[in-house]
């Protein structure tokens, strides 16, 4: 039995990460990425599978195989800010974006579905389509938002809106 509870290491390791950025100007490595996870299968309702090797992160309530990317978002005002490499060869339904601000507290989560993600790849250029890269801001523009941090503080949760 753990002696720490998964929401308590997470809330350290976002305080963590904060105080590590401020003091030294540096972000601490995979720390966005593993916040990101336990925050979209908190939020959205997603099972985290312990096997993360297949391609995908979690399962929805209807079995949709989902890959969780997370990005901290330090400067609104910069450009170009890119999300990890999707795993365009294997197995999943969708992508999840779940957007971190600089205190990697959660204040957005976008979705899209792989054949939106997959057409845009295909037109794009030779490198992007290698590597399956892709801003953020063209994640927004292809996904669809299905969280916010301030619809859940006015007690409008969302429901699991992965469903579509």
């Amino acid at each position: 039995m753990p002696v720490y509870s998964v929401d308590k290491l997470i809330g350290q390791a976002r305080k963590l990460a904060a105080d590590y950025r401020e003091s030294t100007g540096k972000t601490l490595p995979g720390v966005s990425n593993e916040i990101a996870e336990h925050d979209a299968s908190v939020l959205l309702k997603l099972e985290l599978c312990a096997d993360r090797s297949q391609g995908f992160d979690a399962l929805d309530q209807y079995g949709k195989r989902v890959q969780i990317k997370g990005r901290t978002i330090f400067d609104e005002s910069k450009s170009g800010q890119r999300i990890g490499q999707i795993k365009l060869n294997q197995d999943w339904d969708c992508v999840v974006l779940v957007l971190l601000d600089e205190r990697y507290e959660p204040f957005e989560i976008y979705q899209a579905d792989r054949d939106e993600l997959l057409e845009y790849i295909d037109r794009a250029s030779q490198p992007q389509k290698k590597r399956g890269a892709l801003s953020v801001a063209r994640f927004r523009i292809i996904g669809k938002r299905v969280w916010t941090r301030e619809n859940d503080e006015e007690g409008d949760i969302w429901d699991n809106r992965l469903d579509g």
